[in-house]
């Protein structure tokens, strides 16, 4: 969907701004079929991928391949959070994107993810936001559902795939980062204004403009809290800053 696409790109790019300018040693958890995987290593850094699916990691390597100039700096690695294999391993930068929603708990997979952290590196997450829950449907005109998701305080509700996910805040990322050493910088809200749109096809210009809005949003509030998604950043071994 263009309206999720154009979103996303905000969080990838406040991302890529926390790496070093020189190679950084990056995990990608839960690669999919590499797209952030081949964004990261087009930055010029080193990228390890991992996702528990071998139909999934089929595909990154096939996108991997398809991009010789890119391959040599990118290994694909089965695993998913609780078997990554790297007990001596650290990363300058840890990226996980879209997978926590698809767990019952953060805490523990936010702990794995914090320790394989280097000193001075950054851990990314961005899952679904538990404060925006019923947003999208009421948007929808789903009102029924809307009311039920909101009065109920509800953490869980059906994604664009059918499925039953979870969302967490980001005061709660946070807070799980921060109790493993890391300090949290600015998070972000995405797919604001655009995630409840199901068949949209803006010309360039319109798109340009969507996503300038959205990345005009994505930091400021009330905005942000609104976003379908949260992204949440932390450094370990960085001074705390300030959320604007």
């Amino acid at each position: 969907m263009p309206g999720a696409a154009s979103a996303t790109t905000s969080s990838r790019a406040g991302f890529l701004a926390e790496l070093p300018a020189g190679p950084a040693r990056v995990l990608d958890v839960g690669c999919g079929d590499g797209e952030m995987t081949l964004r990261l290593a087009a930055a010029g850094h080193q990228v390890t991928a991992a996702d528990p699916s071998a139909e999934m990691l089929g595909a990154a390597a096939r996108r991997v391949r398809a991009r010789p100039d890119l391959a040599p700096q990118i290994r694909l690695v089965e695993a998913g959070i609780d078997s990554l294999p790297f007990e001596r391993e650290r990363f300058d930068a840890v990226c996980c994107h879209g997978v926590l929603m698809y767990l019952d708990d953060a805490a523990e997979a936010v702990g794995r993810l914090a320790g394989l952290v280097a000193r001075g590196g950054v851990l990314s997450i961005l899952t679904k936001n538990r404060a925006a829950t019923g947003f999208r449907e009421a948007l929808r005109g789903e009102y029924r559902a809307a009311r039920d998701l909101i009065e109920h305080g509800a953490a869980t509700s059906t994604g664009n795939l059918g499925l039953r996910t979870r969302g967490d805040t980001a005061e709660d990322l946070d807070a799980l980062a921060a109790r493993h050493g890391l300090a949290p910088l600015p998070w972000q809200g995405v797919r604001v204004f655009h995630d409840h749109h199901v068949d949209w096809n803006p010309g360039p210009e319109e798109y340009v403009q969507a996503l300038q809005t959205e990345w005009a949003a994505s930091t400021r509030d009330p905005y942000r809290q609104l976003g379908r998604l949260v992204h949440t950043l932390a450094r370990r071994g960085a001074e705390r800053r300030r959320t604007p």
